[in-house]
């Protein structure tokens, strides 16, 4: 027999090879390709996590305890109340109650991870209505003006910011999922925070 590649013009067989297609896209034929390189999270961004969590949850778990419990020179729930009657909010006992709670039990679930962006949310919304509150006050907190808003905006933004990029890997939220790129779930928590801060404002305000 004679070897079909000692003839002249003839070509040696090729093999074609079938590319498994990316997530979304057709089957590609003919040559191999490389795969579509995915993006990976490292313990970087997770231990970042943490710590935005535990800032963000810490300061609210001690805001919260300040409210409920009188802790750390905090008014109480009478004293808070009168602040917010001062403020003209109707039914100020009661709001103190719910405001002091979600500051204590949000912040709790943010440091531990769990349910963080529905948590998170919660604490958003107290900022959104506390920026409302305080906008004509000014940005900055000089010691000349304490009513400004800086601090109130700075917590608010890393409440929405857990709340749409999740926990990460060292929280109780791991394994479910919106412990991580919660796009879905994200978004709704945060539409649902914003709304509670705004509608708190608007209703409850005189």
């Amino acid at each position: 027999m004679s070897n079909p590649a000692s003839h002249p013009g003839s070509e040696p067989a090729t093999q074609e090879t079938t590319v498994l297609p990316a997530p979304g896209g057709s089957e590609v034929t003919g040559r191999p390709q490389h795969p579509i390189a995915r993006t990976r999270w490292n313990s970087g961004a997770d231990l970042g996590l943490l710590v935005l969590r535990l800032v963000l949850g810490g300061t609210f778990l001690a805001h919260g305890s300040q409210k409920l419990f009188g802790l750390f020179g905090g008014p109480g729930i009478s004293g808070f109340a009168d602040g917010l009657a001062g403020y003209g909010y109707r039914a100020p006992e009661v709001l103190a109650l719910v405001t002091g709670i979600t500051e204590t039990v949000g912040g709790a679930l943010v440091v531990i991870g769990l349910f963080t962006p529905l948590a998170a949310a919660g604490l958003l919304g107290i900022m959104v209505n506390t920026v409302w509150l305080k906008y004509g006050n000014g940005f900055f907190v000089p010691p000349d003006n304490p009513g400004g808003i800086e601090l109130d905006v700075l917590l608010g933004g890393l409440a929405a910011g857990i709340t749409l990029t999740g926990p990460g890997r060292v929280a109780l939220d791991k394994g479910r999922a919106w412990f991580r790129h919660p796009v879905a779930s994200g978004w709704v928590c945060l539409l649902l925070g914003a709304g509670a801060g705004v509608l708190c404002y608007l209703l409850l305000r005189t």
